[in-house]
């Protein structure tokens, strides 16, 4: 999601949905594969990752600020 035109001194944010996976694997990826590099225009950019479990029915949520430099 990008912040509106008027709202650009608030970070930019990536939104993933997994299920049965872990957050960290999703985040590696991101940075390895430079995906956020689109959004270097913003100072910093937050990066939400949450996972649902199947079998225990348990949700998780990773966040990580990302800053740009």
């Amino acid at each position: 999601m990008v912040p509106r035109k008027r709202d650009i001194n608030k970070p930019a944010l990536v939104v993933e949905l997994k299920w049965d996976k872990r957050a960290y694997g999703a985040i590696a990826q991101k940075k390895d594969r430079k995906y956020i590099d689109v959004l270097s225009g913003f100072d910093e950019t937050l990066l939400v990752w949450f996972n649902y479990n199947k079998a225990s029915k348990i949700h998780g949520c990773e966040i990580e600020k990302w800053l740009m430099v």
